[in-house]
């Protein structure tokens, strides 16, 4: 009886350990496709969470899907912010600069002094704010929220990023400025959001 057991326990460490090489092997689904919002978010919603420095701009759509992959729908929209610098504290919002951090400038404090050519684009902002438990993204007390500046886009969606191996969203942007016919995306990467170029066209 002893031999036989003595026989049998390679076999099950190998299948085993199959098993749980297999599992290691498989990717973690991909997240589902982002909606828009139902209701939309409003000005009103926006400056409880942002401060009154900022309001809605009209134009690009909102957006809402799983950016950080914890399963719970976080928002994307587009807004125009006078002084977020002012408001940071009071509300608790992290202020990024994905765009100027590629180009190799990564100080908030130096880049949000960084005036646009365009007046009409001086304080274009993008807020996204992470969700938490049932209420997602409309909760009182949200995950995280950012306040992304200096991002040049002119139109935003959000949909799929394969990124080494792993399936995310990303917020892809068509650009305006010296990026004219050029577009990027915007991702989680676990820690900050990061902005990369694709090239001249999002399809």
């Amino acid at each position: 009886m002893s031999s036989r057991r003595f026989l049998l326990l390679p076999a099950i460490v190998f299948f085993t350990t199959i098993c749980v090489f297999a599992q290691k092997k498989q990717p973690p689904p991909p997240p589902a496709r982002a909606q828009h919002p139902r209701p939309a978010a409003t000005d009103e919603f926006i400056q409880k969470q942002f401060g009154d420095n900022c309001s809605l701009l009209p134009g690009p759509e909102q957006f809402v899907g799983d950016l950080d992959g914890d399963g719970i729908d976080d928002l994307v929209v587009a807004a125009k912010c006078k002084n977020p610098m002012a408001d940071r504290d009071e509300y608790g919002f992290i202020i990024a600069d994905p765009y100027d951090t590629f180009l190799g400038f990564g100080d908030v404090k130096v880049t949000s002094t960084f005036a646009s050519d365009a007046p009409e684009r001086r304080g274009i902002s993008l807020l996204i704010i992470h969700g938490a438990e049932k209420d997602a993204w409309r909760s009182d007390k949200p995950k995280a929220k950012f306040l992304l500046i200096n991002l040049p886009f002119k139109t935003l969606t959000v949909k799929r990023l394969s990124l080494k191996k792993r399936t995310m969203l990303g917020v892809y942007m068509e650009e305006t400025g010296e990026g004219e016919s050029t577009s990027s995306v915007l991702f989680w990467d676990g820690k900050k959001y990061r902005y990369t170029q694709l090239g001249s066209t999002m399809e």
